[in-house]
Parts: C-alpha cells; structure tokens; sequence
C-alpha cells in the first residue's frame, strides 16, 4: 500500500495522476510509508452533485425497513472480512483490544441502527411525530408534526483515533434517514477507512451514489455545499471554529454539527475509599482510559477528580496497575497490551500540551516524557526513534485557581488528577471543563451522586454512574453506545451524535402540516377519525395485508353491563376496588356517579364485540397501547366498539405484518368510553383455498 490511497466518488474508484505532490502516511510502530495521499484532479462538486441526485434517488425508492436490512446486511459484510481490517488496523497503533473498539464497534452501530430502524420506524418513508393537533371543533381541520428526509448530502470529516467507528457511527443513521454520506476520514488513518469502503463496494450492496470517500485534503468542500446538506465534524476546536465560519453554515442553510475538544471527568466519591469495589473499578476504569487506544480517545479520562484524603491511594493504585498490566509496544509484538500515538506529529503535539500542564503546576507522579523502551514486532525490547510511543502519564495539580488544566488536552495517555474536599467542589471543578462528552462518578453513595449529577449534568452529554452493582457489567466510562447521546454542550462541540432515533431524525426536516382528515391520512399513511371509513362488506378480520385497506371498519353491537356483571368480574379477577364494590364510598369520589364497571371488564367486553373468531388472516393480538379512560360505565349502561385499520406495516423478511387498530368505545348516549390501540400480527396474502 505505497501507492496513493484512492477516492471513492461517483460510484467509481479515482486516483490521481502519479506525478502530482501527495503526502506519505506511515505505520505508526516503524515509521514505514504505508501510503500517499493526495485529491488533487478531484472534482468534488461533481461527487457532491452525484450523491445528492443519484444517492438520493436511490435511497428515495426504499423504506425506513428497507435501509435498515441494508445496514444489517453492511455488517454482516464488514464481519466475514473483519481480520483483513484487524491486520491493517495494527500499523495506525492499535492493539487487537483497540481494534475491536473501533472495527467491532463500528459493525455493532450498524447492527444498532439495522434494529432500531425496523423496531422504531414505520415501513415508509415519513416519519410522524406528536399526537395530532385538533385545530376546529368539528375535527376537520387537524395538525400533524412529520419529518422527511434532507434534500442534500451528508459530509462525515472524521478523526484519525477511529477511522472506521468513527464512520459507520455518522454513516449509520444517515443512511436510514435516506440522506447519502461522503466520508473524509483524517490522512493519517484514512487507509484503514478507505478498506472498510472497499470492502462495502466489493460486496454489491450499497446502492449507487450513496457512499463516497475522498481521501485527502478538501479545502474547497464547503464552497460547493448549500441548503440541505449536512456536515458532522470531529476534531478540533478551532477547526470547527473555522468551519462553521463560513457562508455556507452562516447564511447558507448547511446543517454543521461537530464533536471536538472534551477535557471529560472521573470522579471518585467520598465513600470510594481504597479497598471498596468502588475505588477499585474507579482505577481500573481511569488505567483503561489511559491505555486504550493510547488515550486517543475523545471521551478518555483527562481529569481524575479525587477526595483529598484518596489522592495518594490512588495515584498509587494507578502505578501498581499500570506496571502490572500495561505493555507498551508495536501492536504485532507478542504481549503488547498499547500501541503508539497514531504519528510522530501526534506524539510531539502530546508531549507539548504535556510541557503546558507542567508549566502551569503539574506535577508527573507516573510515567516519564523520556523516549520509553517498548516491545518490537518481533518480541524483543528496544527502542524504536521512528515510531510514535508515549508511555501513560499522570500529573498531579494542587488545589487552586488554575484554569489550564481544565482547557488542556493532551490528546494521548495522559490524565491530571485533581483532588475536592465537598460535593459542591468536585461540581464545580467539572463544570469549569467548559462542557464535556463524559463524566463518571464511581460512588454507592446514591445522596451523593443525585447531588453531584444534578449539578453537573448540564456541562455534559453523558454521566456515568459506577458502582459494585453496575462495575461488571458496565461499558466504561469512554465507550459512546449507539442508543445513547454521543456529543456534548460547550467545549465539547455543542452536537449530538447518536442517540437512537435522534441521531436519525438530525438528517430529516420536521414540518408541521395542517389539513383535513382526508389528507392528512394520505400523507402520513395512517388513518386519522373523519377521515373515510368502511364499515360496510367483509370484516376487516378476515382480511390479509393485501387487503385490508386504512379505513377499514366493524363497528359492533352493543353489550349492556348489570352490576351481576361487575361482581363477577371483580371476584374472578380479585380487583375489588371500592369504585366497583362499595356505593357509598364510590359515590363520594369525585369521579364517579356510584358503583361502576372496571375498566379492564370494559376493554375485555371490547375485543368480545369486535373480534371475528374464526382462523384467518389475523394471527395474534400482541398488544394494545395508548389506552385511556374518559366515561364511567354505570350498571344499566350500554357499550359498543368502532374499530378501524389505522395503520398497515408489512415486515419485510416476514410473511406478515402489523396493523394497528384505532379503538373507541362509545355508551348509550354516543360518549366515548374510551380509546386505544389495538396491535395485531396479519398474515400478508390470503391463505391459499
């Protein structure tokens, strides 16, 4: 791989001419050249334009479902051909353990979204938000929230720590939203990149135009981005800072998000005193962080926040742990347990904010800035000038005013350890990060962690909460999970990524729409009350996916309830609240008139009156939601039921699907009773004859 590193655009691979300047990008362990890069002779307007009108067409012509069994099928891809991108992975630095974090837990976002995009979403491609808005009195006029997908490209400008998570996690939900990516992932890991894209290409899967990678420089990219694109940057600061500068995010519309700097907090509570399980997952977690991925993580540990009275246990535990358990080295070499930086400008960008936290009254109490001896490829020690070795670094700040450790981050396995003597001062030294991804508090002490979460949660997009109960089966302090917020307020960016659905949802345009009955049901694919109805002809029960139509109705006889009735529900079931069983007591709530019917007896009679008993199309009831409440039913009083398809959903790998059913119960006098959601599994075609 000495040869410059391809592009992915227009659904080809493009490379440049040979003799134009590119820049080399080396293994970071020997400093070997593993590839050149260059994009000069890019038409990026064009790959741009072919993702917004080819990806977007291809993405148009498939549901929410449909999306999500191509991620599913993506990983299942990226999983047969994982051991090619492990190897290829250990000359950024990391170990096979760093790999897993960032190959493996790349293909679980897209296993993630694969599932939560069929759990969660419909099998179209409009998203419906919210309850509907009744806007006249005669329900002819409603309101809906609903959210399409973006017109544009999505731009993923990724970091060099996790060239494929650090894809697929922006990827992912794009992808099921219907908006296609342009990955850039940062030069001096974009090999790695460039093979999970490869492989992806190679398995036929993808539809056509949407996934690009441009591997190189784009200084032009944001003069040919308008409204309706996005861009989700990671990295810097002040590079964002740039960025979202210009006209394109100032005054042209271009959706930007960024992750970038995140001086993130572990603090250790006052009960976590050493021997505890807390104090003990609080070293493990805090030596992990420090170590995994060389500390080149976004949401690695760079404020240890420790009671006075632990500060030496645990700077003494971290030392124990780490020279126990930690061996620097090239990633091929046998026992290497941590890898180098990802470059030699990386290493001596770490050792320089290293020298800044010095200078500002840091103490190293672990570890040393001198060139360490490490671990080689071929098992031996040594030293190796050409690679990007670290060892873990810690320093220790005295109590005081100082900010520069609380705005300085050395992007590397280096954390600080500051010590608090009340719940209020280790709040206060969290917040002054200026808003971070991450904070943990390994404590059992739940009146400290309700006081220290409330104050803190506001300068975070995560906490993490670690205790004896939680310590095994925890993700750690520094894992970002894909149905969780990935992002932070402040420093850290001010963007959410991940999330679940609202990561999904970043991609679309939530509109509000008015209209009729009529419409709206034509629009969001289901059925809103006023609409048209069939009550007439077969009962829908009887009736497969193929046929059942939204709209499609029974609406039953009526049932009267007698209070023989409500005894004996209220002695078969044992729920003798006194509204059913005591007159007098059941008069003086303000709620009732007298002895009424339970509700469950109602919603039980319900499926009694709409139900068609014999085997058909319909295969299970696996559920009712939304269920309320409104009218007491009096002895004496009668009830009915309207059923009617609201929503139809096939399944796409199954032979049937789900259809949801809008129930009202009405009495005598035509009040409602009361409304719900019945769920049903329905066969997709009629049984055969």
């Amino acid at each position: 791989m000495t040869t410059i590193l391809p592009s992915y655009v227009t659904d080809a691979w493009w490379t440049p001419a040979a003799e134009v300047a590119s820049t080399a990008v080396r293994d970071a362990s020997t400093g070997e050249t593993v590839a050149r890069v260059s994009t000069e002779g890019l038409d990026l307007g064009a790959a741009l334009e072919h993702a917004r009108t080819v990806g977007q067409a291809s993405l148009g012509a498939l549901t929410f479902h449909q999306r999500a069994l191509l991620l599913k099928q993506f990983a299942l891809a990226l999983t047969e051909r994982k051991e090619e991108l492990y190897a290829i992975s250990a000359r950024t630095g990391a170990t096979k353990t760093d790999s897993w974090v960032d190959i493996d837990g790349g293909i679980g976002v897209l296993f993630t979204y694969a599932s939560k995009g069929r759990r969660e979403l419909p099998n179209t491609t409009v998203y419906v938000d919210g309850a509907v808005e009744v806007l006249s009195k005669d329900g002819s006029f409603l309101g809906r929230h609903i959210y399409t997908r973006l017109p544009g490209v999505a731009v993923q400008i990724n970091a060099f720590n996790f060239p494929v998570w650090g894809s697929l996690e922006k990827f992912a939900p794009a992808f099921l939203a219907g908006v296609p990516t342009v990955v850039k992932p940062a030069t001096p890991t974009g090999y790695l990149a460039e093979a999970f894209v490869r492989i992806l290409v190679e398995s036929g899967l993808l539809p056509a135009g949407t996934l690009s990678l441009v591997s190189g420089n784009v200084p032009t990219l944001f003069d040919h981005l308008r409204l309706g694109d996005l861009v989700a940057f990671t990295g810097s600061a002040s590079t964002a800072e740039g960025l979202r500068a210009h006209d394109a995010v100032q005054t042209g519309g271009v959706r930007f998000t960024s992750e970038t700097d995140s001086i993130n907090a572990s603090v250790l509570g006052p009960d976590a005193v050493a021997g505890t399980p807390e104090f003990d997952a609080y070293v493990k977690q805090l030596v992990a962080e420090m170590t995994s991925k060389a500390g080149q993580k976004c949401t690695a540990i760079r404020r240890a926040i420790v009671p006075t009275a632990s500060a030496d246990a645990v700077v003494g535990a971290v030392a124990a742990r780490i020279a126990e358990r930690t061996v620097l080295g090239d990633p091929r070499g046998e026992g290497v347990t941590m890898g180098p930086l990802a470059s030699l400008e990386q290493r001596d960008e770490v050792l320089r904010q290293v020298g800044k936290l010095e200078a500002a009254g840091g103490e190293i109490v672990l570890g040393s800035t001198d060139a360490p001896e490490v671990t080689l490829a071929d098992g031996s020690r040594g030293s190796s000038p050409d690679g990007a070795f670290v060892a873990p670094l810690l320093l220790r700040f005295a109590p005081g005013p100082d900010a520069v450790v609380h705005s300085t981050e050395a992007f590397g396995p280096v954390s600080s350890l500051l010590t608090y003597d009340t719940v209020d001062q280790a709040a206060d030294l969290i917040a002054r990060g200026g808003g971070s991804l991450v904070t943990s508090v390994a404590t059992h002490d739940p009146a400290f962690a309700v006081a220290l979460v409330n104050r803190a949660a506001a300068y975070n997009g995560r906490i993490l909460l670690l205790d004896r109960d939680d310590a095994r089966s925890s993700t750690g302090h520094g894992s970002p999970l894909p149905s969780l917020v990935h992002g932070g307020p402040g420093r850290a960016g001010g963007g959410e990524e991940l999330g679940g659905m609202r990561a999904v949802l970043h991609h679309m345009q939530r509109t509000a729409v008015q209209g009729s009955p009529e419409m709206l049901t034509a629009l969001t694919g289901i059925w809103h009350a006023g609409a048209a109805s069939q009550p007439e002809g077969r009962h829908p029960f009887r009736k497969s996916l193929a046929e059942l139509r939204l709209g499609d109705q029974v609406i039953s006889s009526s049932r009267t309830v007698t209070l023989a009735d409500i005894e004996t529900f209220a002695e078969f079931t044992g729920d003798t609240f006194y509204a059913h069983m005591d007159e007098e007591a059941a008069a003086a709530n303000p709620f009732f008139p007298g002895r009424v019917a339970h509700g469950y007896l109602l919603v039980s009679w319900a499926a009694g009156l709409f139900v068609d008993p014999a085997p058909g199309p319909v295969l299970a009831n696996y559920g009712l939601e939304n269920l309320r409440f409104l009218t007491p039913v009096s002895p004496g009083d009668s009830i009915r039921v309207e059923l009617t398809a609201k929503q139809i959903t096939p399944r796409e790998t199954d032979e049937y699907g789900e259809v949801r059913w809008d129930a009202v119960l009405k009495n005598h006098e035509d009040a409602v009773v009361a409304t719900y959601d019945v769920l049903t599994l329905v066969a997709k075609e009629p049984a055969a004859a």
